[in-house]
């Protein structure tokens, strides 16, 4: 089990009372869960968020009424700390992207599994992020192939100098391994780890991993040499 030493709150919004059960009865399950808020409607979700600011947001993607990729950009303005996790049954690039690009830090299908789930909870815990390789080949498409060339990241546009190490590390990333993963893979630690990835934010200026993966896309750094 990850190194998660702290009592955990999770939210949840989504408008189906069966699929919100079973959620919240797997994440009670689990044992840095403090508490999980269950939610049909952004105003119960509000007031929720007055009292406490959960950790992690699932977010459904499509609710009557209410537009998930509007209440991530509203509650990622005010509360910046908070980590969403998409659960959606819309599994196209476009949606994946959108929300990644707007700071979702997972996304994942609603048939995804107990293990799945717990998994990318921790991740998202731990590392701050958790991609599937579904989210890191839409996010990869679409450097390759951008809607419109106004929307592209704000990252740096010139190609900057990248340690073998760095650029390895940046090349796992892209794969969606987790710091554990590629401490255990490259036989370094993972706080080396971490720092590589800070590193690399602070070289490409790229927000988060999403940025990092798109920086790495736009450069040709997705293959291993």
């Amino acid at each position: 089990m990850p190194n998660i030493d702290f009592p955990v709150q999770i939210a949840l919004l989504d408008d189906h009372k069966l699929f919100r059960q079973g959620i919240a009865f797997i994440l009670k399950t689990l044992p840095y869960v403090e508490s999980v808020v269950d939610t049909a409607e952004l105003p119960e979700l509000l007031t929720a968020f007055r009292q406490r600011v959960p950790d992690i947001l699932l977010l459904d993607l499509q609710m009557p009424g209410i537009d998930g990729p509007e209440v991530a950009q509203r509650l990622l303005q005010e509360y910046p700390d908070l980590k969403i996790i998409v659960l959606s049954m819309f599994s196209a690039d476009k949606f994946i992207t959108q929300m990644i690009k707007l700071g979702a830090r997972s996304y994942l299908p609603k048939d995804v599994d107990q293990q799945q789930l717990r998994r990318a909870i921790e991740e998202v815990l731990t590392t701050g992020y958790h991609f599937t390789d579904q989210v890191s080949r839409a996010l990869m498409l679409s450097v390759q192939h951008p809607a419109k060339p106004a929307a592209e990241p704000a990252v740096r546009r010139d190609i900057i100098q990248l340690t073998p190490r760095e650029k390895e590390i940046l090349q796992l990333i892209c794969e969606g391994r987790t710091a554990a993963e590629i401490a255990e893979q490259l036989f370094i630690s993972r706080r080396t780890v971490e720092g590589h990835r800070q590193n690399l934010l602070e070289k490409t200026q790229a927000p988060n991993a999403a940025g990092l993966v798109q920086y790495a896309a736009k450069h040709g750094l997705m293959e291993k040499s």
